[in-house]
């Protein structure tokens, strides 16, 4: 089962970034029930190692984290492939993550090694037919900063996600409350 862990958007966000999507062309916007933070990717894995995970979590304190916006941004260089909401990438945010990473190879998941860039991501591009960057960076700068209060995350999710030609379908399996420190 392909799966990954993250943070759902707060619903105060929903509506900005439901707005801040409606003014941006073209691609595959992300609904507003799947809006999230990925922590961990999983890819796909046995439901043996998913149930392992869950245990793993479960047993742990989990310390919450600030979420802050900082910017609209497109993901690729010279060709878009997604536009996001870059967060601010805060210690509590990089505590969370390493912790949840933690569980996960506990629980014989083998993660590769990557740089964390927090962000909510807002539009997705096909591979086979990616957006001109210039042409969505200009549509960023009308957009101009997100206004969106700072708010603590309140929960972790374990997700599935099936791919289908209309994009993802994301399934919760579990939730984790997050504690302030």
């Amino acid at each position: 089962m392909r799966a990954f862990l993250g943070l759902a958007v707060r619903p105060e966000w929903i509506g900005p970034l439901v707005s801040a999507q409606g003014r941006l062309r073209g691609g595959n916007r992300v609904g507003a029930e799947d809006l999230h933070v990925t922590l961990a990717f999983l890819d796909d894995q046995p439901e043996a190692k998913l149930e392992a995970l869950h245990e793993a979590l479960d047993t742990r304190r989990l310390g919450s984290a600030e979420v802050q916006a900082l910017a609209y941004a497109v993901l690729g260089s010279s060709r878009a492939r997604a536009v996001v909401l870059d967060l601010v990438a805060n210690a509590g945010l990089a505590a969370l993550r390493d912790t949840v990473r933690t569980a996960a190879r506990s629980a014989g998941i083998d993660l590769p090694r990557e740089r964390f860039r927090p962000h909510v991501t807002l539009v997705r591009f096909a591979a086979t037919a990616p957006a001109d960057a210039d042409r969505l960076q200009g549509a960023l700068t009308r957009l101009g900063a997100p206004d969106l209060p700072t708010r603590r995350a309140t929960g972790l999710t374990l997700w599935s996600s099936v791919l289908t030609p209309d994009g993802p379908i994301y399934d919760t399996l579990s939730t984790y409350p997050l504690r302030a420190a």
